[in-house]
């Protein structure tokens, strides 16, 4: 069931970007990259519920992009997603497939502001070397929102990303010494400064 909900995730992706080669004047097609600074959410000791906050850590990105539109345009997306969160000497990375499907203006000269919901399906989650296959949500929406310069063929742009809900992953944390189930949120929160490249 999960393989064919990827499945279907990456075909209505496909069928955007493949949509936007073909759509009217100013649109494109292209690939993008760059960098995540990144936290996701609280880690939950299950002795006391005692709580740790991450720190932010560089991640990166690389993927696809489609535009369909010039001054007004919507801008969906393919992008493969790393990122790392560190609580105290332990690490929290996270492997995923983001779908932001934005709508952009262009609000003066080459500037543009953007915004809109991202689609998520998590790859793989893994903490301080153990494999967490049980998280809540393999699938899980956010917001994406930013602002854009576009030269030409060339664009860069910094946005912000939030997921809209908790997405808990629970496993045994044997460094505790007792076995015991622990939680972290695998919820992104991220600032993500991207490069693309218009083909």
């Amino acid at each position: 069931m999960k393989n064919l909900k990827k499945t279907a995730f990456i075909a209505v992706v496909l069928v955007f970007v493949g949509f936007s080669v073909n759509a009217q004047n100013g649109s494109a097609f292209g690939f993008k990259g760059g960098l995540n600074y990144s936290a996701n959410g609280d880690y939950f000791e299950s002795i006391g519920e005692n709580s740790k906050n991450p720190d932010r850590n560089i991640g990166y990105h690389i993927g696809v992009f489609g535009k369909i539109g010039d001054k007004l345009y919507f801008r969906p997306e393919l992008v493969y997603t790393a990122t790392k969160s560190d609580y105290d000497s332990d690490h929290f990375n996270v492997k995923k497939l983001d779908a932001p499907l934005l709508i952009g203006l262009k609000v003066l000269g080459p500037v543009s502001v953007f915004g809109g919901p991202s689609l998520q399906y998590i790859l793989d989650t893994e903490f301080e070397g153990i494999d967490i296959d049980n998280v809540e949500d393999d699938f899980s929406v956010g917001l994406n929102f930013g602002i854009g310069l576009s030269l030409n063929k060339i664009g860069i742009d910094l946005r912000y990303e939030r997921g809209f809900n908790n997405n808990e992953a629970t496993f045994i944390n044997n460094n505790l010494g007792t076995g015991t189930a622990s939680r972290i949120d695998t919820r992104p929160d991220q600032l993500i400064l991207s490069l693309s490249i218009a083909l």
